[in-house]
C-alpha cells in the first residue's frame, strides 16, 4: 500500500521547503531497547507477533534482541531471523567474543556491536581504557565481517565522548569494514543543532552508512533523529510508541510520519498499520499511551472545541495537518462531545444518529451537552440521543 501524497497551502507558504532529506530508512528497536523499558518484558510469542507485523510493514531493520542474554532470547532472535521476508534482522552484541558469537550463531543478517566511548562510561561501566575499547571494537567488527555478516558499530554515549577519540574509533572500525556507524545519544542530552553538527562531522570521517539512535530524556528524540537525517544520516533507530530505557526512544510513528508528511520522503513503510501496531505494543508492554501522544494517542485526531469541530466538518485540513490524515495511519477521526462543543458538532452527531433537528433543538441539545460536560460527565453517543429524545427531536423519515 503506497502512502497518500498531499500538498496544502501550508507548504506553498511559510514552510515551503521539503528537500532537506532525500533518503530515510527505519531501524526498529522495539524488541531490544523498547523491551528495556522498566517493568516491560515481551514473551517469545510477543516478539514473534510484533516482528511479523514490523516485517509486513516493510520496516527496513528489526533489532530482534540481545542473543547472548538468555536461551529464550536467542531462540526468539533466531526464529525472527528465519521468518522475516522483507526486513533485515539484527542482533545486538557487546564487543565481547561470546556476545558476537551468539549473535552470529542466531543467524541474523546484521550484528550490531557496541562499546562505551565516553570517559565516564569507560571508567565506571566498561572498566576499560580508550585504547582497550578501540582494540576490542576493531576485533569485534573484524570477526563479524569475517563471518560475512553486515556489521553496525555503535560508540555508546557518543554525545558525551571526546570528539577526537570519537573520530579515531570511527575511523578505526571503518577501516576494517564496518558497514554502518550508529551514533547513539545514549542519555538524551543532544539538541537538534548540536546533533546536526556532530553527524555532519561523523559523515566526514567514514565511508560507512550513518545511523542515529536518540533518547527522549528532554523530549527531543524525534527532533534529533530528524536532525540526524538532515545532516547526512540515512537511518534512525526508533521504537513503537517511543518505549525504551528511561523516557524512551524516538517514536517510530512520529519519525516515520514526519518523514512522509513533512519532508515528503517515501520511506516505503505501510503507515496504515501504525495505529494497529501501536495498540499491540501498548497492550504487551503494559505502558499506557497518553491520550495526547502524537499520531497514535486517543486525542490525535479528536476535536471538541466548537470552532475546531465546525472547521473540520467543513474541511478537515482547517484544524488538522492536512498532509497527515487519520486514514494514513489506520486511525479514525472523532468529534468529542463536552463543555467546549459547538452546534455544528452536535448537529452532525444528531444527524448521524438519524435525527432531523431544528436549529432551536440543536441549540437546546448543545446547551445540555455543555452543561453536563462542565460537570465532567463523559457525553457518549447514547447520552446524546437521550438528550435529543428529552428535547423532542424527531427522527428523520425513513423512505423505502
Amino acid at each position: 500500500m503506497r502512502r497518500l501524497r498531499r500538498r496544502i497551502e501550508f507548504f506553498q507558504g511559510t514552510l515551503d521547503s521539503t528537500s532537506e532529506i532525500s533518503e530515510a530508512r527505519i531501524f526498529d528497536t522495539t524488541l531490544r531497547d523498547g523491551e528495556q523499558s522498566p517493568r516491560t518484558s515481551f514473551s517469545y510469542e510477543d516478539k514473534r507477533e510484533i516482528a511479523s507485523i514490523l516485517d509486513d510493514m516493510r520496516t527496513h531493520v528489526i533489532e530482534a534482541g540481545f542473543p547472548v542474554n538468555s536461551e529464550t532470547e536467542f531462540e526468539a532472535v533466531r526464529d525472527i531471523a528465519d521468518a522475516a521476508s522483507r526486513s533485515t534482522v539484527c542482533g545486538l552484541a557487546r564487543v565481547v567474543e561470546k556476545d558476537v558469537e551468539a549473535a552470529l550463531d542466531s543467524g541474523v543478517d546484521m550484528v550490531h556491536v557496541f562499546a562505551s566511548t565516553s570517559d565516564v562510561q569507560l571508567q565506571d561501566s566498561m572498566h576499560a581504557t580508550r585504547q582497550e575499547a578501540l582494540e576490542r571494537s576493531v576485533e569485534a567488527v573484524e570477526r563479524v565481517k569475517e563471518a560475512g555478516v553486515t556489521c553496525m558499530f555503535s560508540p555508546m554515549d557518543a554525545t558525551r565522548t571526546d570528539e577526537q577519540f570519537l573520530t579515531d574509533i570511527i575511523e578505526a572500525v571503518s577501516e576494517v569494514g564496518a558497514d554502518w556507524i550508529n551514533i547513539p545519544d545514549t542519555v538524551g542530552v543532544a539538541t537538534p543543532r548540536r546533533f546536526y553538527d556532530m553527524i555532519e562531522t561523523v559523515c566526514a570521517h567514514t565511508d560507512a552508512e550513518v545511523d542515529v539512535h536518540t533518547h527522549d530524556d528532554f523530549g527531543l528524540a524525534a527532533a534529533n533523529a530528524l536532525s540526524g537525517y538532515e545532516a547526512g544520516a540515512t537511518q534512525s533507530q526508533v521504537s513503537i510508541n517511543g518505549i525504551g530505557e528511561r523516557a524512551g526512544n524516538a517514536a517510530y510513528e512520529e519519525v516515520v510520519m514526519a518523514l512522509e508528511s513533512l519532508y515528503d520522503v517515501d520511506t516505503g513503510i505501510d503507515t496504515a498499520r501504525i495505529a494497529e501496531v501501536s495498540r499491540i505494543i501498548e497492550e504487551k508492554s503494559d505502558i499506557t499511551t497518553p491520550a495526547n501522544k502524537p499520531i497514535v494517542g486517543e486525542n490525535a485526531f479528536s476535536h471538541e472545541s466548537g470552532i475546531h469541530a465546525a472547521g473540520v466538518i467543513e474541511n478537515s485540513d482547517t484544524f488538522e495537518p492536512g498532509v497527515m490524515t487519520p486514514e494514513m495511519v489506520g486511525a479514525t477521526r472523532e468529534l468529542v462531545l463536552g463543555k467546549h462543543t459547538g452546534t455544528h458538532s452536535v448537529r452532525e452527531r444528531l444527524e448521524d444518529a438519524g435525527f432531523d433537528p431544528t436549529d432551536a433543538e440543536v441549540r437546546e441539545v448543545t446547551r445540555m451537552v455543555k452543561d453536563r460536560g462542565a460537570q465532567k460527565e463523559q457525553i457518549t453517543f447514547e447520552r446524546l440521543k437521550e438528550f435529543a429524545r428529552d428535547v423532542g427531536v424527531r427522527r428523520e423519515e425513513v423512505r423505502i
